[in-house]
């Protein structure tokens, strides 16, 4: 049995492994210029869902993708969360490959503002002073990053509310199905769509598969592998250690993508972008730092009080 020291510690690796696999993502999407973003989205769907498979089996875990098919709340829920995620992804590919990392990695810095601001008009929560002012400050930075442009950051804007979607309806489904068996669903509710695509893209000579072999067609693999891993190493982290750790270990993503956009593939970044970029940082900082006070608020509370626990009511609105 481990010890709770060596679980945090494990989780902590795991968390730092699937972020930091996260962050590099631009240096290997970057190689996969050949191919147009649908073509390296429906091979993600489908080179994802054989991994997937490929694990489901390998953990026996087949049981659990039957229970998740049974049900068709999760299995609707699942498909629209798999429709929202195919279009992070092509977002996603077509900032890769078209020389805007840096527009990409302020999307995943501005994610936890949009994410706290749909709980507000989605699922109607309260928010305090601290994280209004996070939210404000986060909109200061668009519209300083928007000048700077000449028109709305468009990618990072698209990638942080489809990312928060994603979210949401991940968080709806609850936490009764895994990772895998999640990712499972979702890509084999994409898989007819995406395969139709791509025969259609080789049949009409568009596809890119076979260009430069064998290495491009083992690049459009490997996004499979690529994709599901980090995803492992993500749950393995998040049932190790507290929340407020990995979320804390989360802003590794988009830092490393600022780097490897900016120190390897020589974007550049002028120095009012920067105040931008600077603006959202603050807001963050903010966000953390108050989320990280009212968990220390709940954790007293929890100590003086360990014989009364709360009402379904109270769990409701901490959730």
């Amino acid at each position: 049995m481990n010890r709770p020291g060596t679980r945090d510690g494990e989780g902590v690796l795991y968390g730092l492994l699937a972020y930091g696999l996260w962050g590099a993502f631009p240096l290997y999407f970057v190689h996969l210029h050949r191919s147009p973003p649908v073509e390296i989205v429906v091979h993600r769907v489908l080179w994802s869902l054989l991994v997937c498979l490929g694990f489901v089996v390998a953990l026996q875990r087949g049981g659990d993708l039957l229970r998740a098919a049974r049900s068709w709340r999760t299995v609707v829920s699942l498909t629209m969360a798999a429709l929202v995620l195919a279009l992070n992804w092509g977002i996603y590919v077509y900032a890769m490959t078209s020389g805007q990392v840096v527009q990409a990695s302020l999307g995943y810095f501005i994610n936890p503002l949009v994410t706290v601001l749909l709980g507000v008009a989605v699922l109607h929560e309260r928010l305090r002073p601290a994280q209004w002012a996070a939210i404000g400050m986060g909109a200061l930075a668009v519209g300083v990053i928007t000048v700077d442009y000449g028109g709305l950051p468009w990618i990072a804007l698209s990638l942080a509310f489809t990312f928060a979607f994603y979210g949401l309806v991940k968080n709806r489904v609850g936490v009764s199905h895994g990772a895998l068996t999640s990712l499972t669903t979702e890509t084999l509710a994409l898989a007819p769509i995406a395969a139709i695509v791509l025969a259609w893209m080789e049949w009409t000579g568009q596809g890119h598969f076979s260009d430069n072999p064998p290495r491009q067609g083992l690049l459009l693999a490997g996004t499979g592998v690529a994709t599901v891993i980090p995803l492992l190493l993500f749950a393995a982290a998040a049932r190790r250690v507290p929340l407020s750790t990995v979320g804390l270990m989360q802003f590794l993503t988009p830092v490393l993508q600022l780097l490897c956009g900016v120190l390897v593939l020589g974007e550049t970044v002028p120095p009012s972008r920067w105040i931008g970029f600077g603006l959202v940082w603050v807001a963050l900082a903010v966000l953390t730092t108050d989320s990280l006070s009212q968990a220390r608020r709940r954790s007293g509370s929890e100590v003086q009080a360990p014989s009364s626990p709360a009402s379904p009511a109270e769990v409701a609105r901490s959730g």
